[in-house]
């Protein structure tokens, strides 16, 4: 398991393409350079304006030292005004411990459902019943937010899974992502 971010961008009306294309082009790469694992990249189907993704890392040490590379490092300094521009919002983050997720290949719609139950004892039967590996489920990590420069939401306790499933009896919100693709970000 590792330390996954699950963010969750709001941006400017119209920017959403632009960030996609800056994050492929060169914020992928210069993220793997320093140990980052780039996950899966979505487009939310319900809000033109919603950027999804996220990324991993083995430990929350490895999580510091890798964010301040990156954060400090010449593809940040180089193309951070040009992000920032696209962004309203980029504190919408939930801290996770999980598989990560990539999507499949041809993969066209993916949902990813985030939950709030009460405690992890009545969550159990829950996921036993409905979910299985290809679920990828995240559950938070409560450690401390030890890169404060980049905030996380704290004070829940979430279940974070990919793919359908029965709708939770607790309280939970469904997103329905398109994943970012080469194949289909060339052609448009």
């Amino acid at each position: 398991m590792s330390i996954v971010e699950f963010r969750q961008y709001t941006l400017h009306s119209g920017a959403r393409e632009t960030l996609i294309e800056l994050l492929e082009r060169e914020f992928v790469t210069g993220q793997r350079a320093v140990g980052i694992t780039v996950g899966g990249r979505f487009r939310d189907l319900d809000d033109p304006d919603r950027f999804v993704w996220l990324r991993a890392f083995p430990d929350m040490a490895h999580r510091r030292r890798a964010l301040e590379a990156f954060y400090t490092g010449p593809v940040w300094r180089e193309h951070r005004d040009a992000a920032n521009a696209t962004m309203i919002d980029s504190d919408d983050v939930l801290l996770l411990r999980g598989p990560g997720f990539e999507p499949g290949p041809g993969a066209r719609e993916i949902a990813a459902t985030i939950c709030h139950p009460p405690d992890a004892p009545s969550f159990t039967p829950y996921a036993a019943q409905h979910l299985r590996p290809h679920h990828a489920l995240h559950r938070t990590e409560h450690a401390e937010n030890d890169y404060p420069l980049l905030p996380v939401r704290t004070g829940e306790d979430v279940r974070l899974w990919f793919g359908p499933t029965e709708a939770p009896p607790w309280p939970a919100r469904r997103l329905r992502l398109e994943p970012v693709t080469r194949a289909r970000d060339e052609v448009t």
